[in-house]
């Protein structure tokens, strides 16, 4: 496994980096393809719909609803052993329910992601985004019940 400063995440890429600035600032921003107006995520060098042109970013409202979720149980990689079980969730996106973000689903802002109760997860639930720093690089997207 590549020795990365921070063990739980792999390093942006340049493709990826208006993202990760996006959540640091607090706003979930996805790529868009210029001809088409689609969103594109993850985000990549040229758009699937009209492979000439170059996507731009956008701010989206970071508003959901729960397509799926998972409760990962140990074993897992170690950084996770010691926070399992905890909600994963794959959020469909208002603007383009078909772009899935996959995160953790918190009760609150700044809850450690082992903390809300798996029983309560609920396929179809709103959700919106909340933005966690992990380190001084990385800020990543988490979910909260409600609009």
């Amino acid at each position: 496994m590549p020795d990365f400063p921070n063990p739980m995440l792999a390093p942006c890429d340049e493709d990826s980096a208006p993202f990760f600035e996006g959540c640091r600032r607090g706003e979930l921003r996805m790529q868009q393809c210029s001809e088409t107006g689609r969103l594109i995520f993850p985000p990549r060098p040229m758009s699937p719909w009209a492979p000439r042109a170059e996507p731009t970013w956008t701010t989206v409202s970071g508003r959901g609803t729960i397509w799926s979720f998972a409760v990962p149980h140990p074993p897992l990689l170690p950084p996770f052993q010691d926070l399992a079980p905890y909600v994963v969730v794959t959020v469909a996106l208002d603007e383009d329910p078909t772009v899935r973000l996959i995160g953790n689903l918190v009760a609150r802002a700044g809850d450690p992601i082992e903390a809300f109760p798996p029983a309560e997860v609920t396929i179809g639930a709103r959700v919106r985004a909340v933005f966690e720093k992990i380190d001084d690089d990385v800020t990543l997207p988490r979910w909260v019940p409600g609009d």
